[in-house]
């Protein structure tokens, strides 16, 4: 390795440990930790900002500003006290609603998003049952990395590994939604093990809720039906932004511009309730991922993993699932895939059957945000929310319970793909 590969580890690693301490706030240490790249020349700004996914910064400001405006609707108290009556107060029953809508939604719009809709349902719920809302956050956060694992849209490197290898919509249903409600499964059989048989509601909290009426939680029944009319947009919009040929970021803050114009709700608020510091903690976390890609460490890592399967097909796609669900739960998957994508396709170059390899690295990129705290940008999200409403969420606690999630998921992937691709 060569000065400047040592120094972008270094400044990797110490942030690493930084974020992990939870000494200094972790928006603090990315911009800080990119500064200091950019001081000693490890990377000009120019490349700098060209690893700034501005994209997935743009969806995230567009959906807190949307989200701002239909909160003041009352639609997510609505569903929050209509779920509950549904589950009739059983905190696990809650849960495992709230865990397939989250994977349901994570599978049409993205996990950003859908977290972004669901925080505040969950806050809600929790207050009415005076039950933790930790373990409720924690159970969505997997559920909205597996169900964007699900589909083309529903995670960034789906999208791309789509693109680059020319699969379709209907290609992602066929072999990694299986794999995705399988991990579902697995997640929540973890989940009752670790959470479910704890939860508990005393009665009079289930008699309060049962004398609720989700009707009068409607705060502004006009903005109601704009919001829901916008969703349904915006889930559209999502869906079809590749083939109208425009970024999803445009779609969000599409959807945010309009719907604030229509409501008359004033924008100086709406901006109120954007998590500065999470886009902050992304935009100097791109580039420190960015500049171990700039000096060559991850091309460096992407090229070992495969030089360590002997070529072979079978042993690739276990060590790719794997290394890739491991790397992606500290590294950004995104830098990761991008790299992965050129490796893959100079193999297939050589008449290597590498489909099952694709299927590997989408599985694992994505499965793999459930590792950490900062495995994947759903996670960042729900936990600020989560900080906000009193419910500090700590990297170590994350950890005890994402890691093991994680690889259980995985574990379950690899068993799925190995059924799907035989060895020869």
């Amino acid at each position: 390795m060569d000065l400047m590969q040592i120094v972008a580890v270094v400044v990797f690693v110490v942030a690493m440990i930084a974020i992990m301490s939870e000494k200094v706030h972790r928006a603090l240490v990315a911009i800080v930790g990119a500064m200091v790249l950019l001081v000693v020349h490890v990377v000009t700004f120019d490349q700098a900002m060209s690893h700034v996914d501005f994209n997935t910064l743009g969806v995230l400001l567009g959906m807190m500003l949307f989200v701002a405006v239909v909160r003041l609707s009352g639609i997510f108290e609505y569903l929050a006290i209509k779920c509950a009556r549904l589950a009739k107060g059983n905190p696990w029953h809650v849960m495992v609603l709230f865990v397939c809508l989250t994977a349901l939604l994570s599978a049409l719009l993205d996990n950003v998003t859908t977290v972004l809709l669901i925080g505040p349902m969950t806050i809600t719920v929790c207050r009415l049952l005076d039950i933790d809302a930790v373990p409720f956050f924690l159970a969505e956060i997997m559920a909205s990395n597996i169900g964007g694992t699900a589909t083309l849209i529903g995670d960034p490197p789906n999208i791309m590994i789509g693109s680059a290898a020319g699969y379709s919509f209907v290609d992602f249903v066929l072999y990694d939604t299986p794999a995705a409600l399988l991990s579902l499964a697995a997640m929540l059989a973890l989940f009752y093990l670790l959470f479910g048989r704890k939860l508990r509601v005393d009665d009079a909290h289930k008699d309060a809720l049962a004398g609720l009426d989700e009707r009068e939680q409607i705060k502004n029944p006009v903005l109601l039906r704009q919001s829901v009319v916008m969703i349904v947009l915006v889930v559209v919009g999502f869906m079809a932004h590749g083939s109208l040929g425009i970024e999803s970021c445009v779609v969000a803050l599409t959807a945010a511009g309009v719907l604030m114009l229509i409501s008359g709700e004033r924008i100086e608020e709406a901006l109120a309730h954007v998590e500065w510091t999470t886009l902050v903690f992304f935009a100097g976390l791109f580039i420190i991922v960015g500049a171990l890609s700039e000096v060559g460490v991850i091309g460096m890592l992407a090229q070992a993993l495969i030089d360590v399967t002997g070529g072979s097909t079978f042993v690739a796609m276990l060590v790719l699932l794997f290394a890739s669900a491991i790397v992606s739960s500290f590294l950004d998957n995104i830098p990761f895939v991008a790299t992965m994508i050129p490796i893959l396709l100079s193999m297939e170059a050589t008449g290597m059957d590498v489909a099952p390899l694709w299927w590997a690295v989408s599985l694992g990129a994505c499965l793999g945000g459930n590792g950490t705290l900062i495995g994947a940008s759903a996670n960042v999200v729900m936990s600020d929310i989560s900080r906000k409403n009193g419910h500090v969420i700590t990297f170590a606690h994350f950890f005890k319970v994402g890691f093991p999630t994680m690889l259980a998921t995985v574990a379950v992937s690899a068993i799925y793909l190995i059924v799907r691709f035989p060895p020869m």
